[in-house]
């Protein structure tokens, strides 16, 4: 794995934990409000949004991979997210 894909791998831990706020290895829907509204950015139709955006296999949570997967694939906004923590 090159440098920066671990760089933006590590990026993205960061970003999950801190979203993650009770520290069960997911993110609730719930937790992903809290976060967005703490950015600036948790419009309730916004939150719908992004939630069915990562949450890939729609078990109502957000996993670290699913994180990364979206993170792969919005980089410009997933960098906007880590410059505002």
């Amino acid at each position: 794995m090159a440098d920066s894909a671990q760089d933006e791998r590590a990026q993205c831990e960061r970003i999950f934990n801190q979203f993650d706020a009770n520290g069960d290895g997911k993110i609730s829907l719930s937790e992903l409000t809290d976060a967005l509204n703490a950015l600036g950015s948790g419009s309730p139709d916004e939150v719908s949004k992004r939630m069915s955006e990562m949450d890939n296999n729609k078990d109502g949570f957000i996993s670290l991979d699913e994180l990364f997967a979206f993170q792969c694939a919005n980089p410009d906004l997933m960098k906007d997210v880590f410059n505002k923590l």
